[in-house]
């Protein structure tokens, strides 16, 4: 009975974490040998858990990344370009708390997204808001935006994320209006944010891309300068053979 109305208080407080353990720890004869300070403690263990998860899951539900993936899922085996070494050090997550870039670049179908997106991964399990954006998707809802009046407020929205993830840009030329919207949103968020860009040209290449010799200077500034650069190679994964973890498939 006791136990009961405990459980019945704890869920009344939302603590859901202590509740858990508590209902799981009373199912259980090898613990309950487990003195009350002992007890305490794993249940204030269990809450701490359980609100950590409950972040995470909010965090990538935000995030809205395109794919499911993760660095430690990376085969290094692949002939890709992509060193052990240099995921090791994006995995501490220190370029995003330095508000670092990182540019992906390669041919269609070596991985991009996926990298792209396992760094996003990572970054939310570290605590990090992340948001996810495919450049045409992200210049239709700038359009948008400004048609409806709400423009002012996904700007603010877009600076604070602490990471945002830029996939499969320049694969059009930009217009006025999405160079002049681009260089507002990397302008918001140069040295408080980080920012990934995934891409199937050099960096040497955007200007091109960007379309006005000035506007496409001041992006490259923002993004290019202290940059993590990953130029990925090799063979599409969608034809046989496997991607960054040779079961997946899809990635960019």
């Amino acid at each position: 009975m006791l136990v009961e109305q405990t459980l019945e208080k704890l869920n009344a407080m939302k603590l859901y974490g202590m509740a858990n353990y508590l209902r799981t720890w009373t199912e259980r004869t090898a613990d309950k040998e487990v003195g009350p300070t002992d007890l305490v403690g794993l249940l204030v263990d269990a809450e701490w858990v359980h609100r950590e998860n409950k972040k995470l899951t909010s965090r990538l539900r935000n995030a809205r990344l395109r794919q499911t993936a993760c660095l430690e899922d990376i085969d290094y085996s692949l002939a890709r370009g992509l060193t052990k070494g240099q995921v090791l050090e994006l995995s501490t997550s220190r370029w995003v708390a330095q508000a670092q870039n990182v540019l992906v670049t390669g041919p269609t179908g070596v991985g991009k997204s996926f990298l792209a997106c396992a760094l996003g991964q990572k970054a939310c399990r570290d605590g990090y808001g992340v948001v996810y954006r495919r450049a045409s998707r992200l210049f239709d809802e700038l359009a948008q935006a400004r048609a409806d009046g709400t423009y002012p407020h996904l700007l603010r929205r877009l600076a604070k994320a602490q990471v945002l993830i830029l996939d499969d840009f320049g694969l059009e030329p930009l217009g006025a209006s999405e160079r002049k919207e681009l260089l507002e949103v990397l302008e918001d968020r140069y040295g408080s944010g980080a920012t990934v860009v995934t891409s199937q040209l050099d960096p040497k290449d955007w200007h091109a891309v960007i379309g006005d010799a000035t506007l496409a200077d001041a992006i490259l500034d923002r993004l290019v300068h202290n940059a993590h650069r990953l130029k990925l190679t090799g063979e599409s994964v969608r034809s046989p053979g496997g991607n960054l973890t040779r079961a997946k498939k899809g990635a960019k």
